[in-house]
């Protein structure tokens, strides 16, 4: 399977049936049918299908999905099958709201440590390792990080992303209020919450 040729609408659908699978699991449902998928999420059992069969046949006519097969498939489908590492630049509210979230350890992500230019209202608040800005390198150089997540002000942002590119980290969760953008094999998820607000709001018009 060549991820490249998956596209991103389906992916970005990937994380929904891994949700509600595991809802499933929890509730101790055997067996789904692509039609009752379709109902939970608001999209169609043909489309259910057609992405599911991007990653191999899992269901059978009649009989419908194992729920804890699929689900576990989705898991090694997502990748959240294995650990990853993160660190956090940027120990203000949204940082600390970040590295406070107990639901990413469900998808196997663990928060290791905190940078900031400022350490001193971070020390002994947030159960993990607290650095200085001044020390990104130093500790990239000495841990294995998957993930960085950004949350500093606009006019930091891509310079702290360059400094955890150019130290070999591959993928950036963004909640810069700026958009980020890397070649060469590293991956940038944006995450701007004022752009969902504004989404919100506009679409509230018509009601």
């Amino acid at each position: 399977m060549d991820n490249n040729k998956i596209s991103d609408r389906v992916i970005e659908r990937l994380p929904k049936y891994y949700r509600y699978l595991k809802d499933l699991c929890n509730s101790q449902i055997d067996r789904v049918s692509s039609k009752t998928i379709s109902n939970a999420l608001n999209i169609t059992a043909s489309q259910v299908r057609q992405d599911l069969s991007h990653f191999g046949g899992f269901g059978q006519t009649g009989v419908g999905y194992d729920v804890e097969f699929l689900k576990n498939s989705m898991q090694e489908i997502l990748g959240i099958n294995k650990r990853h590492n993160a660190i956090v630049i940027g120990g203000g509210r949204i940082g600390q709201a970040l590295i406070s979230y107990k639901g990413f350890a469900d998808e196997n992500v663990f928060v290791k440590a905190v940078f900031d230019v400022e350490t001193e209202h971070l020390s002994g608040v947030l159960g993990v390792e607290v650095y200085n800005a001044s020390e990104l390198e130093d500790y990239l150089s000495k841990n294995h990080v998957d993930i960085a997540i950004i949350s500093v002000q606009k006019e930091y942002a891509e310079q702290m992303a360059k400094r955890v590119v150019d130290a070999g980290v591959k993928s950036i969760w963004n909640f810069a209020p700026t958009d980020l953008y890397f070649g060469g094999g590293v991956v940038c998820e944006n995450i701007n919450m004022s752009e969902s607000l504004m989404r919100l709001i506009y679409k509230t018009k018509s009601l």
